[in-house]
């Protein structure tokens, strides 16, 4: 949904509602774990170092618990404290090129290693979202080094006429993302 002006604290509530009730975007969450039956069109892997050791570790479990990747400013996350749990709606409000949109998703599954060094989350992009796909949000440490990496992996493609009509646009507005993502999840751990 994209708006001239900030949506106000009542649209976005509105917004958030309608979110609990749609369905995904796409067939069956776990199309980046799994394939989904090559419907991946497009897939967007970025990672980076953000700090090093268990302890590290920890704060970047924490910081994606919280949502920390998307302190971003251009970016906002509503309810801003929502769950990282399985079921869990929110809408992702962004301001860009002089206009707002407001994008529903569902957090769709979790990842775990056993050892507890791999964790993150994937959300899916709901039909009032831009956008089409799933995107995952994880931390995990190399075992050679004990450096702690945070990832995003992402697959999508446009839903909504504008995200159509704007895909360069689009393309850059996520690499962005991903760009600031990686910054803010360094700035939580440190």
């Amino acid at each position: 949904m994209f708006f001239i002006r900030r949506p106000t604290p009542e649209a976005i509530a509105r917004f958030l509602a309608e979110s609990c009730h749609a369905p995904l975007s796409y067939g069956e969450p776990g199309i980046l774990e799994h394939g989904n039956r090559g419907r991946i069109r497009r897939l967007d892997d970025e990672s980076g170092t953000i700090g090093h050791g268990a302890r590290d570790l920890d704060n970047a479990r924490t910081a994606l618990r919280t949502w920390k990747h998307f302190s971003l400013g251009w970016v906002e996350l509503h309810p801003p404290r929502a769950s990282i749990e399985i079921g869990t709606s929110v809408a992702v409000l962004i301001r860009h090129l002089g206009f707002w949109s407001l994008n529903g998703c569902r957090v769709v599954y979790h990842v775990e290693a056993g050892s507890g060094t791999r964790f993150g989350f994937a959300y899916g992009a709901l039909t009032n979202h831009a956008e089409a796909g799933e995107e995952l949000f994880e931390v995990f440490m190399e075992p050679a080094t004990g450096d702690v990496v945070y990832r995003i992996r992402a697959v999508s493609w446009p839903q909504a006429t504008l995200a159509r009509i704007g895909q360069p646009i689009v393309r850059m507005l996520q690499a962005r993302f991903r760009r600031d993502s990686l910054a803010a999840m360094k700035r939580a751990i440190s």
